[in-house]
């Protein structure tokens, strides 16, 4: 009797350790899908427990406690930039669903040059109500960033490599 008393109950915690695997198993869907997706977190259009985002993937902890985990695209990298004048926090991967800059709703002069000194990104961009600026750029490369808000600037360099943050708080206005 105890014996398949053991045998049920491990049969049991395989059972629910395969769902839980299943659950968290890596989900691959169009690249729209995925940015649609973290612009609805991001503007909190959608809500979760936490979703953020690394280098490779979204990971989304629903409020009951499943974890759903989405491939980034290929070629894209998403960063995203809170430029600050007094505030900050230290982040390595950005919570979609917790960051929060000090400078929301604000616009922003911001030029971003590739390592050839192409520019991939010269316009006036505004943050979110999180105080960040949201943009996805080639994989696997070294940039060159300018931000200008109210006569303050800075400047400074970030990649694009799989070991990269997806957070960048780092950008002191003065």
């Amino acid at each position: 009797m105890k014996l398949k008393l053991l045998v049920a109950t491990l049969m049991g915690v395989s059972l629910l350790a395969a769902c839980a695997e299943e659950e968290a198993a890596v989900k691959k869907i169009e690249a729209s899908a995925i940015k649609e997706m973290v612009q609805d977190y991001t503007l909190r259009n959608t809500t979760a427990k936490s979703a953020s985002i690394t280098s490779t993937q979204l990971v989304v902890t629903n409020d009951n406690g499943a974890k759903e985990i989405y491939e980034l695209p290929e070629n894209e990298f998403f960063v995203s930039i809170a430029p600050y004048i007094n505030e900050t926090h230290p982040c390595d991967n950005h919570s979609l669903t917790g960051c929060q800059g000090e400078l929301a709703s604000k616009q922003f002069d911001v030029y971003i040059a590739d390592e050839k000194g192409n520019a991939v990104v010269n316009e006036t961009l505004q943050t979110e109500a999180n105080g960040f600026i949201d943009l996805w750029l080639p994989r696997n490369q070294t940039y060159q960033i300018k931000i200008q808000h109210d006569g303050k600037a800075v400047e400074s360099e970030f990649s694009t490599f799989d070991k990269d943050g997806t957070c960048i708080t780092t950008l002191q206005l003065s």
